[in-house]
């Protein structure tokens, strides 16, 4: 008896052996190619690594030409190619030097445990700074965020333009293809890296692996932001009617209205020479009002007039002597004056012992 849940389970250490001549002996019945351009800046790199290019795919039999005239790369099957899936490796691998790929990283994707996705980003945000902006913060500051995402998912992340190009195991793939899709609609790397992060600790414990993990994944929820000020002129739409507008009335309508259509000539020539006079006379008084401002004399400002000093209050002389007499005797440094009359005293006996 076999538990389910080890069927469901790769054992650890597995590989699926490698497709050899002998599952194939008789080889393919036609011939296969595709080719791919790349862009001019590639130009020189390809035309030194291609040496290489062609060792590589050589040992698939898989033959492998550069066209610089037309700037493409083709790849085609040979006679003695035995593996059908060797073509669809070769394919990948002159695409992702297409995408600025390194030779050294693209020649992983002809081994059997690595796969490739290129990523079209290009059309998924309508506003090329706000496309530019995202980009920017899949790579993060100085490629910190693309370096985490790849130490996570074992995969090699080339940031191009407007594609990403992946290259790694299946179940790293399809979370770089996540992360990358979720980053241009606005939600931010760290989150995704985060959830990884925890993903990768709980795999290592052998308990968990055929248990839920949404107790332990992070929930982000959405911040509500502010509602938009509402614009001061609003412009309301008129309510829509099937009528099309009232035509305007012509002068010749007009005049008909007023009954100056029935009038002769000179009286309505009388009439617009009234009119004009009417004119002229609201423009000359105007204007004589104007020079007569000029003339019109400042209002006087009425005179102030003084306070009498007044004389209710009487000044006590009397009060003011005995205050000056009262200063005399407390003079700084005098001393009293039954002091100084001692001090006298005894000066006039020093003058009769002498």
């Amino acid at each position: 008896a076999v538990d389910e849940s080890e069927l469901l389970t790769v054992p650890d250490g597995w590989k699926e052996p490698a497709f050899t001549r002998e599952d194939n002996p008789r080889g393919l019945l036609e011939e296969s190619s595709f080719a791919t351009l790349f862009p001019k800046y590639r130009e020189a790199y390809l035309k030194e690594c291609w040496p290489l290019v062609q060792k590589a795919l050589g040992e698939h039999y898989v033959n492998a030409a550069l066209d610089l005239i037309e700037g493409s790369m083709t790849v085609t099957t040979t006679k003695k190619t035995f593996d059908p899936y060797a073509i669809i490796r070769a394919r990948d691998l002159i695409k992702l030097l297409a995408r600025s790929v390194p030779f050294e990283q693209a020649v992983r994707i002809l081994q059997d445990d690595v796969a490739c996705d290129i990523i079209k980003i290009g059309s998924l945000v309508r506003k090329r700074e706000t496309f530019i902006r995202r980009r920017a913060r899949l790579l993060g500051p100085k490629g910190s965020t693309l370096k985490a995402l790849e130490l996570l998912t074992n995969c090699y992340i080339m940031v191009q333009g407007n594609t990403v190009s992946a290259l790694g195991p299946f179940s790293g793939l399809k979370e770089v293809r996540k992360v990358v899709l979720d980053t241009m609609k606005n939600i931010h790397p760290i989150y995704n890296i985060k959830t990884l992060m925890i993903k990768r600790e709980l795999a290592k414990d052998p308990e968990l692996r055929t248990q839920s993990w949404e107790r332990f994944l992070p929930k982000f929820k959405r911040k509500n932001l502010k509602k938009r000020k509402e614009p001061k002129k609003k412009n309301t739409k008129k309510e829509y009617t099937p009528f099309p507008p009232p035509q305007p009335e012509s002068q010749i309508d007009k005049e008909l209205a007023s009954g100056e259509y029935f009038l002769k000539e000179r009286q309505k020539k009388r009439k617009q020479m009234e009119e004009i006079k009417a004119k002229q006379a609201d423009a000359v008084k105007r204007r004589q009002e104007e020079r007569n401002k000029a003339f019109i004399p400042p209002k006087e400002k009425p005179a102030v007039k003084t306070k009498k000093a007044s004389t209710e209050k009487k000044i006590d002389i009397e009060a003011i002597k005995e205050k000056v007499k009262n200063a005399k005797k407390k003079k700084l440094g005098a001393l009293p004056e039954e002091e100084v009359k001692l001090k006298m005293a005894a000066d006039e006996k020093k003058k009769k012992k002498k």
